[in-house]
């Protein structure tokens, strides 16, 4: 069970649907016309499921490879951490807040264009990162909080810096992803002291 919980198993199989999408996508804009983000179609025409599918669409080889490379090897370290339902649904939720901050923006700004991409997730995990180095009271090899603040700056800097990029997305990943990761955390170390001084009392005198 040991040697199962330190293989990737979550991140392995997000980054190969990721990439059957985009080779599925070089033959087809079916999954473009069925998944972008857009206001129009998820707020007014009721298409929820964009909300999830964005998450799995990517708009060239460069953006598909830096998302899938941080996502592989961050997802591979945080879900060794976790274990991989704990990490999945960190994930998921940061995916999906992202993609729900990006089109209340687009809502308050009148923006129509649509947006793909997992980069919400992935910067859910910088959040998820962030919070484990504060909250969890566990030592990660060569990871600081300074380390970590750093990235997650340089990674925000990046995209504002860029154009054509969801930072919407990208700050509301990061906020769910800390912010799940954050009151996980929390609840584990309760636990923990819980089930230590439950020890303690049971230990005859």
């Amino acid at each position: 069970m040991k040697r199962l919980k330190a293989v990737p198993v979550v991140s392995g199989a997000l980054v190969g649907i990721n990439v059957l999408a985009f080779f599925i996508c070089h033959f087809s804009d079916a999954l473009y016309r069925a998944g972008i983000l857009s206001a129009y179609a998820v707020l007014e025409k009721g298409q929820y499921g964009r909300i999830l599918w964005a998450m799995f669409l990517h708009s060239d080889i460069g953006h598909l490879f830096n998302n899938m490379v941080i996502l592989f090897f961050l997802g591979a370290m945080i879900e060794k951490e976790v274990g991989h339902v704990k990490y999945g649904v960190l994930y998921f939720l940061s995916g999906i807040g992202g993609n729900l901050l990006s089109l209340l923006m687009k809502e308050v700004t009148g923006d129509m264009s649509g947006s793909i991409g997992a980069s919400g997730a992935v910067f859910g995990l910088d959040g998820v990162l962030l919070a484990m180095v504060l909250f969890s009271g566990r030592k990660m090899d060569d990871v600081t909080p300074g380390r970590v603040v750093f990235m997650v700056i340089l990674s925000l800097y990046n995209g504002f810096k860029g154009e054509n990029i969801d930072n919407a997305a990208h700050v509301g990943g990061l906020a769910i992803g800390f912010g799940a990761a954050a009151v996980m955390c929390m609840i584990q170390r309760k636990m923990e002291r819980k089930s230590h001084i439950d020890i303690q009392q049971n230990i005859p005198d």
